[in-house]
């Protein structure tokens, strides 16, 4: 039986000119983040490093350990938790998730990432001793990646699970011997003993469920079914009880132990809903073992619920926190939360700065700490501690839960003007038949748009202006410019998900900041692995399951293989996919001479997906085209596909979307989500300029509604469609691209500096370079080898100051 909690508020959103909402510190206390939710973190804090991802507490709560894991500096810190202080750190070369203290607090173990070990920590004096490792195999590429890790109570025995070979590795701590290694079902995160050590949970991220491993018999005794993406385990104290988080059903299992059965799943999302978007991926249980607390990462949130009664678990409501919760603890009566990103999104501070030396493998060594000043690893996580409330405390951050989220589980009624081409609900009809959805790679708004004097741009962090990007300006123009626009994601490994799916799944969110850190994975983001893809799958899908005709150009799929199932028989047979020595013209060229063939017999398909990818650029690799040049050349991509479309008679019942996927190469003055966005078609408004909050999901929103199709997540469900970048009078006149204004053939021919970085880098996959460094590399391109990026002058988000502890409110 599944339980939900609804409580009806008066606050229900509707679409209204959004004008005056700009990201960053509300009146009301709250946070806006560019996705259009609020954070309103309760209790006080402590930083943490970049992207914790769990937290464990020692057997007796008098220390604390957090694992940091995020793209830049990785680390592990001992905490006091009662008193709330940092007692030491330790930096990492690789690590990922895995965490325990033994028994006896005098050792703690921690995942070595894609090093394939597992660090031991002597523990004395409240400071971590010197790490020895505990070798699993040999370092990446040899595929094994440790995950969760359990010690029993006599520390003779250390379990880990791992999520890139799918084992799980039993050896002795003390020695590092292996002494056996168990094929599992698929990619697993976490586990955790019975009180007797006698059973081994394990939660099998990949495959939906969790099993049961006998110690004794080394056995595999149980396999028992959960929602999807199972991953933090929790037992209660008379292990009567084992609850399993799933990340994409927003819900918690509830198994009895005696008979391995679910017996209960607890919906933890903020509504009734069947959409993926909560991501619920940490638990925690009150002292008396009556109240569960669990941690709903894309809702900010923590749902707390009364499981007194196993099998009728009843609601009490939710705790705002910071920005992706990712764990939770209980030491007595506070609740411990680390929050994955922090409290706010932000401006770049200070872009790419150049770099002191380089070392043998490409990457800079010194004492410039560069990689901070990235998108990937900007948002620092924190440790919030909240006194676990009153019921009266409750209700309050309850109500300010809702208050936080766009979200609700009624497709809503938007107020726009009578007429308007997008449609109000899902079914309803539009004029616009054919969708054309075009996905670029990686630029800020400043970067292409700041010289543009009607919008909010910063001209001094604009290198490809109007002469290099003609068309992207004349459709800006000519159409609507959109200046207060964000992507979802960080960079393209999640960008790719939330174009095309208004989400990126707890692994594809947990994983990138592994592989864009340097530190061994492979990029497993764009359909080629399925622990990767959302529940419901991607916008394909849905067109398939509503009977709508889809083909796509480059974008999860190339020269008509797919990335996915949905995708075979829907793939062009000459369209690339991500490949820097293929222009963009040429990508046109073949797209428009599939196009023709399609409209000859009247088989245009209304869904349409482009890859137009050039603006990555190839640096300053010699002998590549150079940054300007590659930009030119995505510009007239752009810019003649239109041209081609609007000359087409089927031009009055289409409309074109083009965004980057992600903002995450160059600096931006508002924040580092901000980007270009472009819509062209009859419907679309001319020569406007467009201040309204808009995201991704947004996009997606409005395509579906043109589509007929319903939300794909609470993301896109919540977004505001681009209602005010349309009119029911449409214009017909066909666009005419402008031509190139420099040379599209120039090619990379100075030996410098940023040219020998250049050749270091791997461009054949999607941001399998240092992107810090390639920024760098691109500014340099165009301002000049000696130039320095400048500082964004301001910041519309704003970090929310820590707050204080209880000791500092005299101060």
């Amino acid at each position: 039986m599944k339980k939900l909690f609804f409580i009806a508020l008066s606050c229900s959103l509707t679409y209204i000119n959004a004008s005056a909402q700009v990201p960053g510190k509300m009146p009301t206390g709250q946070v806006l983040l560019p996705n259009g939710w609020k954070l309103s973190p309760a209790g006080r804090s402590l930083p943490l490093g970049d992207l914790p991802l769990n937290i464990q507490l020692s057997a007796s709560g008098r220390l604390l350990a957090a694992t940091n894991n995020g793209q830049s500096t990785q680390s592990v810190q001992l905490i006091d938790p009662k008193t709330e202080q940092q007692l030491d750190q330790c930096v990492l070369a690789k690590s990922w998730y895995g965490l325990a203290f033994s028994h006896d607090e005098k050792y703690l173990y921690a995942s070595g990432g894609n090093d394939n070990w597992i660090y031991r920590f002597n523990i004395s004096n409240n400071k971590l001793g010197k790490p020895d490792t505990l070798r699993l195999g040999k370092p990446w590429p040899n595929k094994v990646g440790p995950a969760g890790i359990a010690v029993n109570k006599a520390n003779t025995q250390l379990y880990t699970v791992t999520k890139e070979d799918s084992c799980l590795y039993i050896l002795n701590p003390q020695t590092g011997k292996i002494s056996n290694k168990i094929k599992l079902p698929a990619e697993s995160y976490s586990c955790i003993l019975s009180p007797n050590d006698n059973l081994l949970y394990i939660s099998l991220w990949g495959a939906d469920k969790v099993v049961v491993f006998d110690t004794a018999t080394q056995r595999i005794i149980k396999s028992i079914t959960t929602g999807s993406h199972p991953n933090e385990l929790l037992l209660n104290k008379k292990n009567t009880l084992l609850y399993a988080a799933n990340a994409n059903d927003n819900s918690v299992s509830v198994i009895k132990t005696q008979t391995n059965k679910v017996i209960e799943t607890i919906s933890a999302s903020l509504y009734p809903t069947r959409l993926t978007g909560s991501t619920t991926n940490g638990l925690a249980l009150s002292a008396n073992n009556k109240t569960l607390y669990i941690a709903n990462a894309d809702n900010n949130c923590v749902a707390v619920f009364n499981v007194s009664k196993p099998g009728s678990s009843q609601s009490r409501g939710f705790i705002p926190v910071g920005w992706y919760p990712t764990n939770l603890k209980i030491l007595g009566s506070k609740l411990l939360v680390a929050n994955g990103k922090g409290f706010a999104s932000m401006a770049n501070p200070n872009g790419p700065q150049p770099l002191s030396k380089l070392d043998n493998s490409g990457h800079h060594v010194g004492s410039i700490n560069s990689r901070e000043q990235y998108i990937g690893g900007l948002f620092k996580g924190t440790l919030s501690f909240i006194a676990q409330p009153s019921p009266d405390q409750l209700k309050a951050y309850t109500k300010q839960v809702y208050a936080n989220t766009p979200f609700n589980n009624k497709e809503n009624k938007p107020v726009v003007t009578a007429g308007n081409p997008i449609p109000h609900k899902t079914g309803d009809k539009s004029p616009m038949k054919y969708v054309f959805y075009i996905i670029k790679e990686n630029r800020t708004y400043d970067q292409v748009l700041g010289d543009l004097p009607q919008g909010n741009g910063d001209t001094s962090l604009c290198i490809f202006g109007k002469k290099v990007t003609p068309n992207l300006h004349a459709i800006a123009n000519d159409f609507v410019l959109l200046d207060n626009f964000y992507v979802d994601a960080e960079v393209s490994a999640d960008g790719h998900n939330w174009s095309t799916a208004a989400y990126a799944t707890d692994f594809v969110e947990k994983n990138w900041p592994t592989s864009y850190g340097n530190r061994g994975g492979t990029y497993d983001f764009e359909g080629s692995r399925k622990v990767a893809h959302p529940r419901d799958g991607f916008i394909w899908d849905y067109c398939k399951r509503a009977g709508l005709t889809y083909r796509t150009y480059g974008e999860f799929g190339a020269m008509g293989k797919a990335n996915i199932k949905t995708l075979e028989g829907h793939v062009a047979p000459h369209s690339p996919g991500f490949d820097m020595d293929i222009k963009d013209v040429y990508r046109e060229q073949t797209w428009a001479k599939d196009f023709d063939s399609l409209l000859a017999i009247n088989a245009v398909p209304r869904f349409n997906t482009i890859r137009i990818s050039n603006d990555h650029t190839s640096g300053q690799k010699k002998g590549k085209l150079s940054p300007i040049a590659a930009v030119a050349d995505n510009d007239q991509g752009v810019g003649l596909f239109i041209e081609h479309l609007s000359h087409s008679p089927i031009w009055k019942e289409s409309v074109v979307f083009v965004l980057e996927d992600d903002a995450q190469n160059g600096p931006d003055h508002v924040d580092a989500h901000r980007s270009p966005v472009f819509v062209a078609g009859p419907y679309v408004k001319r020569n406007a300029v467009i201040n309204n909050m808009y995201s991704t999901s947004g996009v997606l929103r409005t395509m579906e509604l043109i589509l007929g199709l319903p939300p794909m997540s609470q993301y896109d469900a919540a977004a505001i469609p681009l209602y005010d970048c349309f009119t029911d009078k449409p214009n017909f006149t066909p666009y005419n691209a402008k031509p190139a204004q420099v040379n599209l053939e120039q090619r990379n021919v100075a030996v410098n500096e940023s040219s020998r970085r250049s050749e270091l880098f791997n461009f054949a996959k999607e941001d399998a370079i240092p992107d810090l460094e390639l920024n760098e590399v691109v500014w340099k391109s165009v301002k000049g080898e000696n130039s320095i990026m400048p500082a964004p002058k301001r910041s519309a988000f704003v970090i929310l100051e820590a707050k204080k502890k209880r000791d500092d409110d005299d101060d």
